[in-house]
């Protein structure tokens, strides 16, 4: 790996970017070179794809709701995304609203008039414009746009989150196949994974960038007349949104894309919000509490409803090339989704990446779509299913030409689908750039260009060769590996948090019975000292300047000598000292002693009232190992109850490797990045740690 420091060093992974590279610029020369053949090939292709493998996709899809449900109601559902003691980056607005952002924005612009309209004039069963149909409209548009696809997106986040900041491996697909092949990660399996979620991504990229051209051109051609709808328009736009991708992509993740994000998600709610209380509000509340009952009511019937007496290309053109179009943007949106989400619980992070979306999904489809119905069904507005049915990126600015502000809100249309479209082609080159460097988090901007102009090719590559039915196809066709790759992916995390089970057990004790006094022969004393003694900052730095360093010393004296590899590090920026203990590649033990601040409590001395407004601290030696924090107090401990907690802890986790020998080496690098930055040092004495848990 190339170093930190030189930014302009190419990070690629040679065996994952070569082979992408290549399958790429093949689709584009033949696209290219005959773009009415390569129409015909994607058309067959895709009828191929549907009518066999359709079954398989919604059987997995099925599957990934269950499996991150399922986990997260588990006993594991408190696992946190990295270190115990790690706190989320970002807060929850702005991480909702880069997921948002990032996972499909365009396509609720998209379809959120556009599904509705086109479900009710044209129904998989029943009659059309009715009020059956209608009812079955909106039903099928939470179906696909619900919990399902959110369990897509969950899923590869959570696995890729887990195994990077939890186990220290790459931030890349290839990472959730560790507990399954082990070290062959490193090699062609691993590589040829992420050569696949490149590709997936890639063309679920394109696919929505595809859509958003088509919308861009269409309001551009409703606002201004005379700019025709057609390829030389929306190949354009693609340059041109890409460009501003582009600056973007420089500008990074937390200066481009969270600031993008915010903005996208302040117009979206300004958009809803207006066609909210200018539409029939009423009517909205209460079609939204009723489909979203309905939705739940037959969720089960419509997952496994594939069609299998009323053979149509309905469910190919709709539910498989939604869901297939969500697996192919799955590694994109998931590695995006686990960057931004360090620190949050397994449970936390599934219930806000399923159910806060979801609300929101429901809640536009039924301002805008059900607005859209309403006008159909009880204000004569039926012109509006021809136009869709003509051509469905005009829809939603077909609507706002019953509202008032028509060319504001229009406008303000193609400005958020510009925006969506830059935060969605900057996220994936930055996720694109990392799968194809192996992981890697710091990659040259000149990488993350690359891939970005990239996208703008393929996406004015496909649009060329046959429009969405070239986009929905090459979308399918890339899903399909990668679902595969999904269900070993969850069995292998599956397997992980078995394994962590089984490491909870041998190595966490209760507080309690650590401090009981039955490994030590003064620990009670100790305990009842750390109770009601609040200690000064020099005085917990000099204990561990002197017992904490002399006692770690000796178990590494003693450890040499029976052959182990063990060092003593003192941390003097962090305030922290600890033991590292290594044997061939099966055991990697630290035992850390951290100093961190605490509030001094208000029992501590009821003599003297605290004055308003003033704070004052106290401070903890407190035990951390790999798992983060272990949340107890050794300051007062003597060498020899030290040693015993060292070979306590040293002890469990021996017994944990011998009792899970399928094990392999999962190495978490003690990064200064997980630990919190100091105060600035008060007048009377210098600071130690804040307590980050």
């Amino acid at each position: 790996m190339p170093a930190k420091e030189n930014r302009n060093t190419s990070t690629v992974l040679i065996p994952v970017f070569i082979p992408a590279v290549v399958v790429i610029v093949l689709l584009v020369i033949g696209t290219i070179s005959n773009p009415d053949l390569a129409g015909d090939a994607f058309a067959r292709t895709l009828a191929y794809i549907t009518t066999t493998f359709g079954w398989f996709y919604m059987l997995s899809v099925a599957f990934f709701l269950v499996f991150i449900v399922g986990v997260a109601m588990t006993r594991w559902g408190h696992i946190k995304l990295g270190p115990d003691h790690a706190d989320p980056q970002y807060s929850f607005p702005a991480w909702f609203a880069m997921l948002f952002s990032a996972g499909y924005g365009i396509a609720l612009l998209f379809f959120g008039v556009a599904e509705p309209v086109l479900h009710y004039a044209a129904p998989p069963q029943g009659a059309p414009e009715s009020l059956d149909s209608a009812r079955q409209a909106m039903q099928i548009a939470f179906f696909h746009w619900g919990f399902h696809i959110w369990a897509i997106y969950g899923l590869v986040g959570l696995v890729l989150a887990y195994f990077a900041f939890r186990h220290g491996l790459p931030l890349s697909i290839r990472s959730a196949l560790y507990p399954l092949i082990g070290d062959r990660i490193y090699g062609g399996i691993g590589h040829a994974v992420d050569v696949f979620a490149i590709l997936g991504t890639m063309f679920g990229i394109a696919t929505t960038l595809g859509l958003s051209v088509t919308q861009i051109n269409t309001g551009l051609h409703y606002l201004w007349p005379e700019v025709p709808i057609s390829h030389t328009v929306q190949i354009t736009s693609i340059v041109l949104i890409t460009c501003l991708a582009i600056f973007s992509v420089v500008a990074g993740m937390d200066k481009g894309v969270k600031r993008l994000s915010i903005i996208n998600m302040l117009l979206a709610i300004s958009l809803m919000t207006f066609v909210f209380f200018a539409g029939p509000s009423i009517h909205i509340l209460e079609t939204f509490l009723q489909n979203t009952g309905s939705y739940l009511n037959h969720i089960v019937e419509r997952t496994f409803n594939l069609q299998a007496y009323t053979r149509s290309d309905w469910i190919g053109n709709w539910t498989l090339f939604i869901f297939g179009w969500t697996i192919a943007w799955a590694p994109f949106v998931g590695l995006f989704i686990a960057k931004i989400s360090r620190g949050r619980t397994i449970r936390e992070f599934v219930l806000g990446v399923m159910l806060v979306p979801s609300i929101f999904t429901f809640l536009w489809f039924s301002i805008f779509g059900g607005t859209a119905l309403n006008e159909i069904m009880n204000e004569g507005y039926a012109t509006l299913i021809g136009e869709v049915q003509n051509n469905q990126a005009i829809a939603l600015f077909k609507l706002y030409e019953i509202l008032p502000l028509t060319s504001i809100l229009s406008f303000l249309t193609v400005l958020l689908i510009v925006t969506f479209f830059v935060t969605s082609s900057d996220s994936g080159s930055l996720v694109i750039d990392s799968l194809a460097s192996g992981g890697a988090l710091e990659t040259p901007v000149w990488q993350r260009v690359f891939w970005a102009s990239v996208e703008g090719i393929v996406a004015s590559t496909l649009l060329l060769a046959g429009g969405l039915s070239a986009l929905q196809t090459m979308t399918i066709v890339s899903a399909l590996p990668f679902s595969v790759i999904m269900i070993i992916a969850a069995f292998g995390m599956w397997r992980a948090l078995v394994i962590e089970g089984h490491h909870h057990r041998s190595l966490q004790t209760d507080v309690q019975q650590r401090l009981s006094g039955t490994n030590g022969r003064s620990l009670w004393r100790n305990r009842l000292h750390s109770l009601v003694t609040f200690p000064g900052w020099q005085q917990v730095q000099a204990f561990m300047d002197t017992t904490v360093y002399k006692a770690m010393h000796r178990v590494e004296r003693e450890l040499i000598k029976e052959g182990w590899q063990a060092q003593v590090h003192k941390d003097e920026e962090h305030h922290r000292v600890f033991l590292e203990v290594l044997k061939d590649e099966y055991v990697d033990f630290i035992y850390e002693i951290r100093l961190l601040e605490h509030l001094l409590p208000d029992f501590a001395y009821p003599e003297m009232p605290a004055r308003d407004g003033e704070q004052k601290h106290y401070y903890r030696a407190e035990v951390f190992l790999r798992r983060g924090g272990q949340s107890y107090d050794v300051y007062g401990f003597d060498q020899q109850d030290i040693i015993t907690d060292i070979l306590d802890q040293f002890e469990k986790h021996l017994h944990f490797l011998h009792i899970s020998p399928a094990v392999l080496p999962w190495r978490m690098e003690a990064h200064d990045d997980m630990l919190v930055t100091p105060p600035e040092p008060p007048v009377e004495e210098k600071p130690g740690r804040i307590n980050a848990a």
